[in-house]
């Protein structure tokens, strides 16, 4: 049994034969079958294309294989002889179900067809008016029958005759538009500046993803007979016959009618549903559509009048007759693609009003743009674009995360094409910019749904990309503050998501952020205004990041800053401290975390900086001792000026907030927490009354209770206050009572012995839970009760 050829080899091989036809028999390639020890392959290519070989079930290539001699061979021992084979009715199936992921596709391939044959005619009738004739306009119609489960697309374009409908339609992957373009080029005189969209061949093989039975009928103007082609899903054959039936007769164009299949008879055959189709894969086509549609009209009516109850009936020639109104049902063309690609004309030309009317229309928004930006891209990549940034943000996260958001609407011609990319044509952060790109020569497949990587692709994503950009900086440069700051509320998570993603556009995407700082505090500020207000001796930008704008403005982190006049940003959005961490710079200034250890300042006394680290060396080592593997070190604050401590994190370890952040993080691993947390050092004000104290409490009495409850519950509130989560809230809020307990014992009143009995009830309690944490442990041999049962007198 001859081997059956593979899929894809079937495919080429057959999309290939028309050209063998004009190839020398005897003609030698190299075979990607054989060994490449062995010699080359000498192929025979019997096959003659016409009508009668194309209907056969199917097509062979007949191939003789020479096997090269061996070096120590005695004789020539003949080969054998093996035919390739390729299934036309499974080519077709590989057609029909392979290139196209969405069945709805089959109409906007049969519009853009129609719409190819009429270009043709008008072009053609340019140097020849007689093929116009009386036909009518040039126009599209599509109709629906839902109770037979058509539908008709119409077309009085330039139609077929005998030889073409063959040649098209009969031949795989043969393009009548694709002739038609090179031959417009072969000839120098004539311009081949057309809008033809159909090049691959397999376009109308889209019919069958619905249809089980396709007719063509269609009438050139250079032939004086009709005729009509028809075919089966399932079959490798078709028919071809002349049309004699006067009705069915048409003055000049093609009808294609498909008779649906049963399981989308009941989808396809609805009028409305076409209707939809056509708005929105062939709404820019510069042909109007027709479709068939239900609709309604009120007309007046005259009734006679009923009897009233007791009345008389009247005699039929005297009876009252009044007019009412009633709403009937009728069917007419409706035209379905009103809204012109304005983005083909020139933006001088465009109105404001127009602009706007058309992002209304093409979105299904109701609110006006903030910004447009129509232009024609020119160089290397030609496409024409509109960019729209919406006037409203997206109501929930989703959109944020998803770059799959259906924004950017893709054209080649008119035609639409998709607007599913993954990150294709605009990066995640941006995909909140509306608009259409619409190319001559976009580098699509064949089923002109899937756009392929290539360089003119980076190329259009780098233009577009700019001028998103361009459009986002002149908001931000208008003289109505009120417009930016509507877009920085929609869309600065936006902005900020592209300081992480999109480092190449670092330079772009920095002028563009806002934040509240210490200065700013209702305002947003840019960046350049913060620089433009930065000290003489100031060499770095300072933020905090909080989960508010509340815990910034009261961070311990400030003070000392803020008595030095030094601006502060205030980060309270989640991505804010990933955005900046990823800037790093700005105008050659470090952006420095004041929440971190090594904070300069850049005031330092070394004199009496030694002199006070002298004096509270050993309070440093005390605390460190008290509070052991809590912190990495004690030492003194040059941040601090009113609070008594601060917890500060380590310079390459997580803040407080970011530790907080990946804490609630879903998926978050415990295992990475722990490394990424860092350490934690606790810095002392060496001016505050309580730190003075604890300093005399660890020369005088070192081992005194009081004192080294006093550290545990002031580290514990150097958590909270830094930012971080105490590890035991509960124990946390026990030594806070206690220490209130004993503040305020009978200051209003109560008397001394009760507010003593009180205290020492206090002080025994938390004695008693510091004993309870260590229990004296027994072995199960030395627990004897008093009165066991078991045991005899």
């Amino acid at each position: 049994m001859a081997p059956v050829l593979s899929r894809s080899v079937s495919t080429a091989s057959l999309a290939l034969a028309p050209s063998l036809t004009n190839a020398k028999r005897g003609s030698i390639f190299r075979s990607a079958f054989l060994p490449p020890q062995n010699g080359p392959i000498k192929c025979v290519y019997p096959l003659k294309w016409n009508q009668q070989q194309r209907i056969n079930k199917r097509v062979s290539v007949k191939c003789e294989a020479a096997v090269a001699e061996k070096e120590d061979a005695t004789d020539d021992a003949p080969g054998e002889k093996f035919e390739y084979q390729a299934e036309v009715s499974r080519l077709m199936d590989l057609i029909v179900h392979s290139l196209y992921s969405h069945k709805e596709v089959f109409l906007r391939e049969l519009v853009s067809n129609a719409s190819d044959a009429l270009d043709k005619l008008r072009f053609l009738s340019v140097t020849d008016p007689s093929l116009l004739g009386d036909a009518g306009e040039l126009e599209i119609r599509v109709k629906t029958d839902p109770d037979n489960g058509t539908i008709t697309i119409s077309d009085t374009g330039i139609g077929m005759t005998k030889e073409e409908l063959i040649d098209c339609l009969g031949t795989i992957a043969q393009s009548g538009t694709s002739k038609f373009l090179k031959a417009l080029k072969e000839n120098k005189d004539l311009a081949a500046d057309s809008g033809l969209i159909g090049q691959f061949g397999v376009g109308f093989y889209s019919a069958f993803l619905v249809a089980q039975r396709v007719v063509v009928s269609t009438k050139s103007p250079r032939s004086d007979k009709q005729y009509s082609w028809e075919a089966l899903a399932d079959s490798s054959s078709y028919v071809i016959k002349e049309e004699t039936d006067p009705e069915k007769l048409l003055r000049r164009g093609t009808q294609i009618t498909l008779y649906l299949r049963e399981d989308d008879k009941y989808e396809y055959a609805e009028a409305l549903k076409i209707q939809n189709l056509v708005k929105n894969y062939s709404q820019f086509v510069s042909f109007p559509i027709y479709t068939w549609q239900e609709k309604s009209r009120t007309v007046e009516v005259e009734e006679e009048e009923e009897p009233k109850e007791g009345e008389e009936p009247q005699p039929e020639g005297e009876k009252k007759k009044t007019k009412k109104t009633k709403t009937e049902k009728y069917w007419d063309w409706e035209l379905a693609n009103e809204t012109k690609p304005i983005w083909m004309r020139n933006a001088k030309e465009v109105e404001n009003d127009e602009y706007n009317e058309f992002y209304k229309k093409a979105f299904n928004e109701f609110l006006e743009p903030l910004a447009h930006s129509h232009f024609t891209a020119e160089g290397e990549v030609e496409f024409r674009s509109i960019l729209y940034v919406p006037g409203m943000g997206p109501l929930n996260n989703e959109e944020v995360v998803n770059p799959k958001t259906k924004n950017i609407r893709l054209y080649v011609k008119r035609v639409f094409i998709s607007d599913d990319f993954d990150g294709e044509l605009f990066p995640r952060y941006l995909s909140f910019v509306k608009g259409v790109v619409d190319s001559n020569d976009l580098p699509l497949n064949v089923s002109r749904e899937i756009l392929q990587e290539s360089r003119i692709v980076r190329i259009m994503r780098k233009r577009l990309v700019r001028k998103a950009f361009d459009m986002i900086q002149d908001i931000s440069e208008r003289e109505n503050k009120e417009d930016y700051k509507k877009f920085w509320e929609n869309f600065g998570r936006f902005i900020k998501l592209g300081c992480v993603e999109d480092s190449g556009n670092h330079k772009r995407i920095t002028p563009l952020l806002r934040f509240h700082t210490s200065k700013s505090e209702d305002d947003l500020k840019s960046l350049d205004e913060y620089v433009e207000n930065m000290g003489e001796n100031q060499k770095a930008i300072y933020y905090i990041a909080t989960d508010s704008l509340q815990s910034a403005k009261t961070a311990p982190f400030l003070e000392k800053l803020l008595q030095k006049g030094i601006e502060v940003l205030y980060l309270v959005d989640p991505i804010d401290e990933v955005a900046i961490q990823n800037l790093q710079t700005y105008k050659e200034n470090k952006f420095v975390d004041i929440s971190k250890e090594e904070l300069d300042l850049g005031d330092d006394d070394e004199v009496k900086d030694r002199e006070t680290k002298q004096e509270f060396i050993l309070l440093c080592d005390w605390i460190k001792q008290q509070l052991g593997d809590k912190v990495a070190k004690v030492q003194l604050s040059k941040r601090l000026s009113s609070s008594p401590c601060v917890l500060v994190s380590g310079k390459f370890g997580w803040s407080a907030n970011m530790e907080r952040l990946m804490k609630a993080q879903a998926l978050g691993d415990t295992s990475s927490l722990e490394f990424m947390r860092g350490r934690r050092i606790l810095e002392v004000n060496p001016d505050h009354a309580i730190i003075k104290d604890l300093n005399a409490a660890c020369r005088h009495e070192p081992e005194s209770s009081e004192a080294k409850r006093a550290v545990e519950l002031l580290y514990n509130t150097a958590l909270i206050s830094s930012g971080f989560s105490p590890d035991s809230p509960a124990e946390l809020g026990g030594k806070i009572y206690e220490m209130m307990a004993l503040a305020l014992g009978g200051r209003w009143g109560r008397s001394e012995d009760e507010a003593n009995a009180d205290a020492s009830s206090v002080e025994a309690d938390s004695s008693t839970v510091e004993v309870a944490k260590e229990p004296e442990v027994f072995e199960p041999s030395e627990v004897i009760a008093e009165s066991d049962p078991w045991t005899s007198d």
